[in-house]
């Protein structure tokens, strides 16, 4: 069996797109999944699972299908296994230890983003901010929070994420959702 972290992206947010966790976590064992549990309201589910399911990507592709068919809405999804998620946590360019987790966050995309994409960025301009890309992450440094972050907001303009699914978690998600799915 392999213990997953789905992701999903844009829900209870402002009191629209409405899942709850109980119907979620239901949603998840209705697939099949065993050991399901669900983080904060923020979209976060952990469960294991030994179906195969075309990997990752179809493993979100069948929640993502599930999720509309029983909310009436479609949400993108992630999916991800405890080796990313610990890979994502400890190559972390930023010193996550000496940092309030609310300075950390990481965007999780469905697939890798090079540099080019991001090169029209004057990062500079965003000094204390800054951003760095990973293995289909990028992580965010943001001093004030990412509610006050104008690097932030210009990373999530949607012609820079085109084609992308992208959620972001701040670092005590991060962290608790490599924990979550450790066998």
């Amino acid at each position: 069996m392999t213990t997953y972290a789905a992701l999903l992206r844009g829900i209870n947010v402002g009191g629209n797109r409405k899942v709850p966790m109980a119907e979620l976590r239901a949603v998840l064992q209705d697939l099949g999944h065993t050991a399901v549990a669900t983080y904060l309201q923020s979209g976060n589910a952990v469960f294991t699972t030994d179906e195969d399911a075309g990997g990752e990507d179809g493993l979100a592709a069948g929640l993502a299908e599930a999720i509309e068919k029983h909310f009436g809405f479609p949400v993108d999804v992630l999916v991800r296994d405890h080796a990313y998620l610990k890979a994502v946590r400890e190559a972390c360019p930023f010193p996550a230890a000496d940092l309030q987790p609310k300075q950390l966050h990481v965007t999780y995309l469905s697939a890798r983003a090079d540099a080019e994409r991001f090169a029209e960025i004057d990062q500079p301009s965003f000094l204390p901010e800054e951003f760095r890309l990973g293995d289909r992450a990028l992580y965010l440094y943001a001093p004030d929070g990412l509610g006050r972050s104008k690097l932030g907001d210009v990373l999530a303009r949607p012609r820079l994420l085109k084609g992308l699914v992208a959620t972001s978690r701040n670092w005590n998600t991060v962290v608790k959702l490599e924990e979550l799915t450790r066998s």
